[in-house]
């Protein structure tokens, strides 16, 4: 049987988190979405209770510019070498980082290995991908995929560069659920801003996950926007970083796929090359 896991992608809820920080009920400043605080708090105080561990892997799998076949079997590769129950995988991963790049609809059945390989290992995967948006726009989003196929999980909200002209922001933020563990997830720019950060963490979160995309010179930026992230909210925090080359001028990108406990310790830490996947134990 295949890991139970929920999308949470609500219309906002604030936990103390959100309190602390006045977003409650913001509609209209700053933030896309109202928050009730009841609502959010409830889900915060489970995300507080004690889980059995989880299995966590980032992945940096080799990719070809525009061939999700391809890299669809790369993905379901590193699912099997990862031997955990969530494969977490870099900013457009299924696709390579090419702003033209057509949407991956959740019924391609390019990605067949990606859903086969999770059902062999009870696994869920979070598959970076260009997606639909409202109006016919594309976002640039998080794929959930497990042994029962693909949805889409969540939308990138801050977008940087050249990415505007190509692609609509996500609306709100997203947490999914996996066996009673709440990840909060993220994609590159949305790590760097602090509110991102809050908006999830008052949904109620264990973790915060992320796919990103940095050249090797910017690798710091990631641990530093990580130990923020951490201190401000004591949750896990895992980045997978692409690795290789691909497009929008990224001929080197960093790769050194991460996670980090709520101490703000690296605890597992992949090497430069494309291919790497790394794991820990949440809990």
């Amino acid at each position: 049987m295949c890991a139970r896991w929920q999308v949470r992608n609500p219309a906002g809820r604030a936990s103390r988190v959100s309190r602390r920080l006045g977003l409650a009920n913001q509609r209209g400043r700053g933030l896309p979405f109202a928050v009730n605080a009841a609502s959010v708090a409830r889900r915060a105080s489970l995300a507080r209770m004690p889980h059995p561990p989880l299995t966590l892997a980032v992945a940096q799998p080799p990719c070809v510019a525009y061939d999700v076949a391809a890299n669809a079997l790369a993905h379901a590769d590193a699912i099997r070498a990862a031997e955990a129950r969530v494969v977490v995988f870099p900013e457009m991963s299924i696709t390579g980082y090419e702003l033209d790049a057509p949407v991956v609809p959740v019924e391609d059945e390019r990605l067949a290995p990606v859903v086969a390989a999770c059902a062999e290992t009870k696994t869920l995967a979070l598959v970076g991908a260009p997606v639909a948006g409202d109006a016919g726009r594309r976002c640039i989003g998080i794929l959930a995929v497990d042994g029962t196929g693909v949805r889409v999980a969540y939308r990138k909200m801050w977008l940087g560069g050249a990415e505007p002209r190509h692609f609509a922001p996500g609306a709100e933020p997203a947490v999914v659920e996996v066996a009673g563990w709440r990840l909060g997830l993220a994609v590159c720019r949305d790590t760097g801003v602090p509110r991102h950060a809050a908006v999830t963490a008052a949904l109620g979160i264990d973790a915060y996950v992320a796919g990103a995309l940095d050249r090797p010179e910017e690798i710091g930026v990631q641990d530093e926007r990580a130990r923020r992230v951490t201190a401000d909210h004591g949750v896990w925090v895992a980045i997978a970083s692409f690795a290789g080359s691909t497009g929008g001028g990224y001929d080197r990108a960093a790769g050194r796929s991460r996670i980090w406990d709520p101490r703000g310790r690296v605890v597992a830490e992949a090497g430069p090359e494309p291919g790497a996947v790394v794991r820990a134990s949440l809990g």
